[in-house]
């Protein structure tokens, strides 16, 4: 594609000539600034405050077509931080708007737009972009975005991992004043469920303080959310996305404070406490969209050196960034080849169930699982569940052969199967 003469100077620079700081197998040339423009497809999960940075960043970075998905729509609360929102543009999709006021100011690019939850969409719709890029601010729709990366990766018969079919991610994160952006290469770096211990438990009040002696704004909150809305709406589950469920809430939240004198309750806070939000700062989200930008590039084009694999950004006193490289789990039951289990051969298959929902690792994915041996179905919910049922008393030496067996694990509660390393105990002479 022709380009304006000097439009992408800068760019040109990194990626038509070589230096000392290339990625391994960089080949300089125009020809990467066009595949940028005409043919890498990026996806962009969020579209608030990190996101409308990443889109602004990637946008004037050389890419030509990226995707952004987001199922909320704008608030007022939120326009201090997201600078492609308006005031005439509350009650919108953010997705929508963002795309468009970004197409505005960067010629020559698509943004295509996607007003919807990221579980709403297919492995097949996920599949078509070379890198996803997440601006989130929830743990759980992180953890799904990493296991539908993880789903496409495949080993090889060695173990190691299929390069070829590796779904990079690239993670940014702000909470106020520290941030951080990460680079997830499934099979190679820490996926996230790797580091889930890097996330602190979310604060918790007890409830006698709430229910008896509040003493603090968020614990009128926590009383309207865990005790009243649960008395008054006992079949109806609280949506904080729902606007009308989130201003019942605030109501008595002062209701609740007013009476014990407490100040300070307001509808941002209240959307706050919630939804577990920790108040933006628009520097913050800038800094670390910047870096998942840069890494982004870095990915595509190998003109520099990754990211090796988590950085860390503090503007609390100053400036301050620490790198660190955290290791893989291999037994992690989203991105290793096969999480190992023992059991003897003389275990039923109704005994292994049991066991996948007790494991540390498999029980907190699994409620109803299916079990497969390859194309074999051993025991499978459903349509098949009256055909396999009676394969639930047998004993493993009977479904199975060989001392190991790569079992693969279904659930409906998963994204895509989780792989089972079974090594069947042998008895001892």
């Amino acid at each position: 594609m022709n380009h304006p003469e000097g439009r992408w100077s800068g760019l040109d620079n990194l990626l038509t000539r070589p230096g000392r700081f290339v990625g391994p197998g960089f080949e300089p040339g125009p020809e990467l600034r066009d595949f940028l423009h005409d043919d890498c497809r990026i996806l962009v999960v969020g579209a608030g405050g990190l996101g409308c940075e990443l889109l602004k960043d990637l946008a004037l970075s050389g890419f030509g077509s990226i995707d952004v998905i987001d199922m909320d729509t704008i608030d007022i609360t939120n326009l201090n931080r997201q600078f492609l929102f308006r005031t005439a543009d509350v009650g919108r999709s953010k997705a929508e708007v963002a795309a468009a006021r970004t197409m505005q100011r960067v010629a020559g690019l698509t943004v295509t737009p996607h007003h919807a939850m990221i579980q709403d969409k297919g492995l097949d719709f996920y599949a078509q972009f070379h890198v996803i890029v997440l601006g989130l601010d929830s743990l759980e729709a992180r953890r799904h975005m990493n296991a539908v990366a993880c789903s496409f990766l495949s080993y090889n018969p060695d173990g190691t991992p299929d390069l070829a079919t590796v779904k990079p991610l690239v993670d940014g994160g702000t909470e106020g004043l520290r941030g951080h952006a990460r680079v997830l290469l499934p099979g190679v770096t820490p996926c996230f469920d790797c580091t889930l211990w890097l996330f602190p438990p979310q604060t918790k009040f007890p409830l006698c303080t709430i229910a008896e002696t509040p003493r603090s704004p968020a614990h009128c909150i926590e009383y309207a959310k865990i005790i009243l809305w649960p008395r008054e709406h006992q079949d109806t589950a609280f949506d904080p996305d729902i606007e009308a469920h989130m201003h019942w809430m605030f109501a008595r939240a002062q209701e609740r404070a007013k009476e014990f004198g407490i100040q300070g309750v307001t509808l941002q806070l209240t959307q706050g406490v919630v939804k577990n939000i920790i108040p933006a700062i628009a520097s913050t989200n800038a800094i670390v969209a910047a870096s998942c930008a840069l890494e982004t590039l870095k990915l595509v084009t190998l003109a520099s050196t990754g990211l090796d694999n988590y950085l860390m950004y503090s503007g609390v006193d100053g400036v301050y960034t620490l790198t660190t490289q955290y290791e893989r789990d291999p037994a992690c039951p989203v991105c290793s080849a096969g999480v190992p289990m023992t059991a003897p051969p003389t275990c039923t298959l109704r005994d292994l169930l049991g066991l996948l929902t007790l494991h540390p690792a498999l029980g907190r994915l699994l409620r109803e699982p299916s079990l497969s041996v390859g194309s074999v179905p051993l025991y499978a919910r459903g349509v098949f569940e009256e055909e396999t049922r009676p394969n639930l008393d047998r004993q493993l030496r009977e479904l199975v052969t060989g001392p190991l067996v790569e079992l693969t694990v279904n659930d409906k509660g998963l994204v895509a199967p989780l792989k089972v390393q079974l090594r069947l105990q042998v008895a001892e002479e």
